[in-house]
């Protein structure tokens, strides 16, 4: 049984939400925002869902609140060692492993709703009772982040790869699932 339907009391569904993120008015951080959009034109894997959630952190964490979901890929600029436009995959763990509560998790000034980075939305998520079996983070090293629109060269020439990486991740998470699932296989869906 997967760690979200031993949390939530539910069965495993054995579904991946690949979750683009960033803001699109700040450079590379639009980087998320624009493998979604991309992904909204490839073949799916089963079990694999794509939805662009741009700066909504809130609204992901209360989306991912039902169990539908066992495993979360989230597509994000991340800074990390290596040149921009660098790809990476990350295994993220649950915010120090402590119960938290929803005023803990939205603690002011830390978190705007409209800005939320992918760690705030886990500890919104765990705080409100949630959880996933797993997360992980498709990273592109971003080369600026500031006010504009529009990804920089490095970024921009990383989008084709970043599409193949975050499919090949999806899809490996969609198929160790379904070994271990017994809910139907469903084909994937794309959501704005």
């Amino acid at each position: 049984m997967s760690a979200s339907a031993s949390r939530s009391g539910g069965t495993p569904t054995g579904r991946v939400l690949v979750a683009g993120i960033g803001n699109i008015f700040l450079g590379d951080d639009g980087f998320g925002v624009e493998v979604a959009r991309r992904l909204a034109g490839a073949e799916l894997p089963e079990r694999v869902d794509v939805v662009d959630y741009g700066i909504r952190g809130v609204h992901l964490a209360y989306e991912l609140l039902d169990g539908r979901y066992d495993t979360l890929v989230l597509v994000d600029a991340v800074p990390f060692d290596g040149e921009p436009g660098a790809l990476t995959v990350l295994e993220a763990r649950s915010p120090g492993g402590q119960e938290l509560t929803f005023a803990d998790a939205v603690e002011a000034p830390a978190v705007d709703a409209h800005s939320m980075n992918p760690e705030a939305v886990l500890r919104v998520l765990h705080g409100l009772g949630g959880g996933l079996g797993r997360v992980l983070v498709v990273g592109c090293r971003p080369a600026v982040i500031a006010e504009r629109i529009g990804l920089s060269e490095e970024v921009n020439g990383s989008l084709d790869a970043a599409v193949r990486l975050v499919l090949e991740v999806a899809g490996e998470e969609a198929a160790r699932l379904a070994e271990t699932s017994w809910a139907p296989a469903t084909t994937g869906r794309r959501r704005a």
